[in-house]
């Protein structure tokens, strides 16, 4: 008896999903993830204030401007893959009128993933080389625990490690090179030790 074909999931399929659900669709399976710990959720803040301010929000009043930067939107890169990154950014001259395009269907300029338990095999290996087939420029990957930013370049289809930054490092990194990023700014303060229990 033969099997029959598994049916992909198209974005139709995600907007049948409950509206607190937060989901993608990957190689035609929707993968759903839970919503990001305080950690995650401060790195994915600190980079949309510090990359976000002079690229977008300051955009003619004095930042560098020329991009559109957003949080977790949902993004059409092939019929069978939709993808809700953690921040994504657009040169603005590619993508002049975003308001109300859902999904975008062009895809980022910029790519960052701020990896959690759930999520790092995706990040790491099934959407980095989704975002190489479909010409993504630049993919950040920041790494909480480690306390740790790697910044990918996309040269000839393939990824090159432009750099591994920690949290002491104070750098410019492609395509945002303009600005300075503190990386351990974008980190929650180390938990304090635990105390001492009384002798």
């Amino acid at each position: 008896m033969v099997e029959p074909a598994r049916k992909l999931a198209q974005y139709v399929d995600l907007l049948g999903l409950a509206a607190d659900v937060r989901a993608e669709i990957l190689g035609g399976s929707i993968v759903t993830t839970p919503a990001p710990l305080p950690k995650h959720s401060k790195a994915q803040g600190a980079i949309r204030s510090f990359v976000g301010r002079p690229f977008d929000d300051d955009d003619g009043h004095g930042g560098p401007g020329g991009w559109w930067i957003f949080v977790g939107v949902d993004i059409q890169l092939g019929l069978h893959d939709v993808v809700r990154p953690d921040l994504a950014g657009w040169r603005r001259a590619r993508l002049p009128d975003p308001g109300e395009r859902r999904p975008i269907d062009v895809a980022p300029d910029w790519i960052c993933e701020v990896l959690s338990p759930s999520t790092a095999v995706h990040d790491r290996v099934f959407k980095r080389d989704l975002y190489a087939r479909v010409g993504i420029a630049h993919y950040w990957i920041v790494d909480v625990d480690a306390r740790l930013l790697e910044a990918f370049e996309l040269i000839d289809g393939r990824w090159t490690l432009m750099g591994s930054y920690e949290e002491t490092a104070l750098v410019r990194i492609p395509p945002f090179e303009a600005v300075e990023l503190a990386i351990g700014r974008l980190f929650l303060p180390r938990p304090s030790s635990e105390p001492t229990a009384p002798v």
